[in-house]
């Protein structure tokens, strides 16, 4: 009997996963990596307290599942979960972990270099008159073909700096802070079916900044076939 370890596979995490959906015109992606629970699981977490349990759905149970998210009793919720990795840019990063009901691990720059990619937004938005956190589509084309060049000119500029830091020695995280805000980064985020509804409340709201906006309309994409009722009752 051979004592040689079995091989196995090291992949890229700046490649989608084979659960997923592009976002921002194709730059950037969520995937849906692993899971906990299902829909009777939720019943059940609500019912434990008779000290019953089912192994399938029926009517009854989407009855009692539309009670408890129409009530937000949402304890039963936590008991389903999801892993998604995200490929976005840095300032929908910082967006999105300011939900801290969520698990969060990311691609470091101190240790890698590899992969470096930026956002060009396909459309630059204007800035509201009335409402400093919004944006409106009333760019001229021809203001928007130069804010391309030179947001596609600052990121090219940008990364050749980091490179010629690197090539004088300087340490990758100390270099990296010449990097900009669109800046791809790649994490893993968990979290529990309660708080993702939370989050998509939220981030899935024409409050909501557009490109983050993307990304939680495409978790809704991947988790409606495994939650159709929850899916159904909120409408997604």
């Amino acid at each position: 009997m051979s004592d040689k370890p079995a091989s196995r596979t090291t992949t890229s995490i700046n490649v989608p996963p084979p659960n997923h959906v592009m976002v921002l015109d194709g730059q950037g992606w969520v995937g849906l990596i692993d899971q906990m629970g299902t829909e009777t699981t939720i019943v059940n977490a609500a019912r434990v307290s008779f000290g019953k349990m089912v192994d399938t759905m029926t009517e009854r149970d989407v009855v009692l599942m539309k009670y408890l998210l129409e009530n937000r009793h949402t304890s039963p919720l936590e008991h389903m979960a999801f892993t998604f990795v995200v490929h976005c840019p840095l300032f929908v990063r910082s967006q999105w972990h300011r939900h801290r009901t969520w698990s969060y691990n990311e691609i470091s720059r101190r240790y890698t270099e590899v992969d470096m990619e930026f956002y060009t937004p396909a459309v630059v938005r204007g800035q509201s008159a009335d409402n400093r956190q919004a944006s409106v589509d009333t760019l001229a084309k021809e203001k928007q073909d130069e804010a391309r060049a030179l947001i596609d000119r600052q990121n090219r500029e940008s990364l050749a700096l980091y490179e010629k830091l690197l090539g004088m020695g300087v340490c990758r995280e100390q270099a990296r802070g010449v990097l900009p805000q669109n800046l791809m980064t790649t994490f893993w985020a968990s979290v529990d079916l309660g708080n993702l509804i939370h989050f998509l409340d939220l981030r899935d709201h024409e409050g909501a900044q557009w490109e983050i906006r993307q990304y939680a309309h495409a978790i809704k994409e991947l988790v409606k076939p495994i939650v159709p009722h929850v899916a159904g009752i909120y409408g997604w």
